[in-house]
């Protein structure tokens, strides 16, 4: 292992957490105008910190980056951090397509990889492309299910092979299913291997039992896996730029969008006060998501959690 493996996985047993529960950072690629280099040295740097996870949101209509070959660059530059799509709207893309992507992104990052999937609320990002709105639900079902398959290693079809590349010892990557519509909720147990969903802890708490209640009735043990995420900007002159941010990235919402820019953790005291709260609801990792783009915003939060 060389030093940099070595530093990473030093930061990642020594850091000590105040609770029992894995937290992860975003990436800032979905930030307008943020430099490639940026996000890749933003991605060197959580490696070599107490982070479980790297999160990356998808738009289409946007000035973002693309998530998979993005989550594809970063684990060139990573060793031990997980990737993980929170989320990527699925129904854009072609099911085939998708699964060897991420089955590929899985085995070349060692197993790291976490497949966060949606179906999307913005119709321009569906206009942008060929694929319908009104049925992107129905859609997504049957994508569920192909991919499903093909991680299996199952023939696609009559008189169609299986899709490569083969899973081996990592097994297909983590699938979570965001969302919080009844339809969302029941692929939980019928698909996935848990639940991304943002939000207060109380809205979340509700949204996973019912969850958990299409994890029972699907048979399955155990319970499903509770993937939460917040907003933050760190530092007593970063708040305005973060709210203008996310004014613009959920810009369609118009006012609707103001209770999600209250709610931007800007100090180490509110941000405390967070984690707690959905440590308490018993969530399983909890995704920090910038909505500042200074390279320093990654020791910040560092610091917080550790």
């Amino acid at each position: 292992m060389g030093m940099f493996g070595a530093r990473s996985l030093a930061a990642a047993e020594e850091g000590k957490r105040k609770w029992d529960m894995d937290i992860g950072i975003g990436l800032p690629a979905a930030i307008p105008g943020v430099p490639g280099s940026l996000v890749l040295d933003w991605a060197r740097k959580a490696d070599l910190l107490p982070f479980s996870s790297l999160g990356i949101v998808d738009r289409l209509v946007y000035d973002n980056y693309e998530p998979m070959i993005t989550l594809a660059a970063v684990a060139g530059v990573t060793q031990r951090i997980r990737l993980m799509t929170t989320i990527l709207i699925a129904p854009l893309r072609s099911a085939g397509v998708l699964a060897k992507q991420a089955a590929t992104l899985h085995q070349i990052s060692g197993g790291r990889f976490s497949l966060g999937v949606a179906v999307g609320s913005r119709e321009d990002d569906y206009e942008a492309t060929s694929v319908t709105f009104g049925d992107r639900g129905k859609r997504f079902d049957d994508q569920l299910a192909l991919m499903k398959r093909i991680w299996a290693g199952e023939p696609v079809g009559d008189g169609v092979g299986p899709v490569g590349p083969q899973l081996g010892q990592t097994g297909p990557p983590e699938l979570l299913i965001g969302g919080t519509s009844p339809n969302a909720l029941r692929r939980v147990g019928r698909w996935a291997d848990g639940l991304i969903i943002p939000g207060a802890p109380d809205y979340v708490k509700k949204s996973y039992g019912l969850a958990e209640e299409s994890w029972k009735a699907a048979g399955r043990d155990g319970s499903p896996r509770l993937v939460g995420a917040a907003y933050y900007a760190l530092g007593s002159d970063v708040g305005d730029r973060g709210a203008a941010y996310l004014r613009d990235y959920y810009g369609f919402a118009g006012q609707a969008i103001e209770h999600v820019v209250q709610s931007i953790l800007t100090t180490p005291e509110a941000l405390n006060r967070a984690i707690q709260a959905f440590f308490d609801i018993g969530m399983d990792e909890l995704i920090l998501w910038p909505t500042v783009a200074d390279l320093d915003q990654v020791d910040r939060l560092a610091e917080v959690i550790q």
